[in-house]
């Protein structure tokens, strides 16, 4: 799961789908509706101050001398819970670029409106590092669009980020293989 911190016009096609289709997963992650990437370290920065983990239906307990089995008394059904407006605000950004270039992508899976005041930070070196890490990606793949953004030293943050000076963030994985 990448959830980008630059701004959404940087993304290649595929870039952007795959940012609209992980801010959903991580939507449904913080509503506590999937069992996936519950402590993926990208949602430190979404997640509701005081909020624990989404629960997690259905685990498997080990009971010695034996393979896992389900648990014998199975949760309650988890109920559902409102994921705040930072990711839904995250969200109706990589919609709005994607509007920007003729896609259409579904708003209605989007939980709440955005919050135009809502501004979240992030620190310069994990802009930097997130900028390094997509021009390796796009390289690859998008050459054409690495070469329309070759001038770009310093890459504009999403919209609903400000920039603070600052190191790469404590969640993010420096070694990761994405």
């Amino acid at each position: 799961m990448r959830l980008w911190s630059v701004h959404p016009r940087y993304l290649d096609r595929q870039g952007l789908t795959a940012a609209w289709r992980e801010a959903l997963l991580a939507q449904k992650v913080l509503t506590g509706t999937t069992r996936g990437y519950r402590n993926h370290p990208q949602l430190v920065r979404f997640t509701p101050p005081g909020w624990p983990p989404p629960p997690f239906p259905g685990r498997a307990v080990r009971v010695p001398g034996t393979a896992y089995v389900p648990d014998p008394q199975p949760p309650a059904a988890p109920q559902p819970r409102d994921p705040g407006q930072a990711i839904t605000t995250f969200l109706h950004g990589i919609a709005d670029e994607a509007a920007a270039r003729g896609y259409v992508f579904d708003r209605s899976k989007v939980l709440h409106p955005p919050d135009p005041d809502l501004r979240l930070e992030v620190t310069d070196g994990q802009l930097a590092h997130e900028w390094g890490h997509l021009r390796a990606k796009l390289a690859e793949r998008s050459p054409d669009v690495l070469a329309r953004w070759s001038g770009v030293g310093v890459p504009d943050p999403h919209p609903m980020l400000v920039v603070a000076p600052g190191p790469v963030a404590p969640w993010e994985v420096l070694d990761d293989l994405e």
